[in-house]
Formats: C-alpha cells, sequence, structure tokens
C-alpha cells in the first residue's frame, strides 16, 4: 500500500476512534442529614462524603433541602473531590442600604444548575417567597468572596465559581458540601442535599482503536522517512 493511502486508513481510522470517545453515565444520590447549621458560627457544618464514580464529569446538579433559619446568613459551598469550586450562597440579598443583613426569608428547597434561568442571589427580583422557604431552580450565586465582606462588595461581583468549575475532574471521591451561619438568631437545619453526576467514561474499544492508530501512524512516518532519503527503510 501507498504511503499516503496507508496515511489515509490511519487518520481515518483515529478520526472514528475519537467519534465514539466515551459513553455516558448519570449518577444520582440523595443524602439525608436532618442537622442544624450553627448559629453565628464562621466554623459551620461540613458535611463529606465519599462516592465511586468512574469516569470524567460532564456536569452535575445539586439539591439542597433547608428548614428554618434566615437565609441571608448563609455561605454555603460544594468542593469536588478533583478540582473543582462551587459557591452555592453567600449571603443572599445582600447589597448597600436596606438589605445589609441579606433577605430574611426562612429555608430552601432548590436545585442548583448552571444552565437555570437566574442566579440565586437576588432571587427576589424574580421571586417572592413572602417570608417562607426558596423554592425552584436556580443558578448557584457563584459569588467568591468572603461573606464577612461589606454589603457593597456583593452588588456586582461576578459569578466565578460555578458547577462548571467541575467539568472534566474525576468524580471519584470525597466529596464535601460546606455550610455556615455568619450571625446569630434563627438557626437552619439541613434536611437533605443530593448530587446529580453526569460522567463520561471512555469504552474499551475507543482505546484499543486509539492504540492501533498510533501504531501504524508510526510505522508510516517510519516508511516514508527511509523513501524521503531515496532508499527504502533497511532492514536486518
Amino acid at each position: 500500500m501507498k504511503t499516503k493511502q496507508l496515511m489515509a486508513v490511519v487518520c481515518g481510522t483515529m478520526v472514528w476512534a475519537g467519534a465514539s470517545l466515551a459513553q455516558t453515565f448519570e449518577t444520582n444520590f440523595t443524602f439525608e442529614v436532618n442537622t442544624p447549621v450553627p448559629d453565628g458560627n464562621v466554623n459551620g457544618l461540613t458535611l463529606a462524603t465519599n462516592l465511586s464514580v468512574a469516569g470524567s464529569i460532564s456536569s452535575v446538579t445539586l439539591g439542597l433541602d433547608i428548614n428554618g433559619g434566615y437565609n441571608g446568613d448563609l455561605y454555603a459551598y460544594l468542593a469536588g473531590p478533583n478540582g473543582g469550586f462551587v459557591i452555592l450562597l453567600n449571603r443572599v440579598g445582600v447589597s448597600n442600604g436596606a438589605s445589609a443583613f441579606g433577605y430574611s426569608d426562612s429555608g430552601f428547597h432548590v436545585t442548583f444548575s448552571d444552565t437555570a434561568a437566574n442566579s440565586i442571589q437576588y432571587y427576589r427580583n424574580y421571586y417572592n417567597p413572602s417570608g417562607g422557604t426558596v423554592f425552584g431552580s436556580w443558578q448557584p450565586e457563584g459569588v467568591n468572596i468572603d461573606p464577612r465582606s461589606s454589603p457593597s462588595s456583593f452588588f456586582g461581583a461576578p459569578q466565578s465559581a460555578m458547577l462548571s468549575s467541575l467539568d472534566g475532574t474525576d468524580a471519584n471521591g470525597v466529596w464535601t458540601l460546606f455550610l455556615s451561619d455568619l450571625s446569630s438568631g434563627g438557626q437552619g437545619t439541613v434536611v437533605n442535599w443530593s448530587l446529580d453526576i453526569i460522567t463520561a467514561v471512555p469504552e474499551p474499544a475507543t482505546w484499543a482503536l486509539g492504540a492501533l492508530g498510533i501504531f501504524l501512524f508510526g510505522i508510516v512516518r517510519k516508511k516514508s522517512a527511509g523513501w524521503k532519503l531515496g532508499r527504502p527503510v533497511a532492514r536486518k
């Protein structure tokens, strides 16, 4: 087979392998907690769980169910097992003026997704729970600043710590949810939380085809190098 023809076969093999890189799997976990968040305590509550999940992360959504408390007091983040850091809540509603202490509503029954229509940071712009529990699907707040910062620091701060920061990392290992209550008065309880993780797992056939493609590509390069010198590759 001529060198150009063999090159075409090799390239075709490698492209075909790349087109079927992985299968995707969706795994759901729910964790019953029923534990209060320490009131007015920056040390907060750490919930860590060791998960066995194959593959690299394609997307993550998180559910959070909190009863009671003062929503504007809460700070919460999720840390992935192998990278990724997400600010879920950071003193929702805090800004200059009347909202210096954040929203006074009580509780969350929400799902966090980067693809949700609106950020939870100023949820009252879209939904008013009238002092009760917040429901629905929301983007994480994503504002990665110290929760004890001045109210003026929150308004207009960028969403720099989102669920997408977990994408491409290994899903297997210890996941950590942390919550703290920054001001005394009104204690919330974490009822449960959940993770919906979509991962990509390479198929064995793909690895085999990829290895074959690399092997053939190496042969082609050697042959091509030999003929460019005006002689065939020497045989021993």
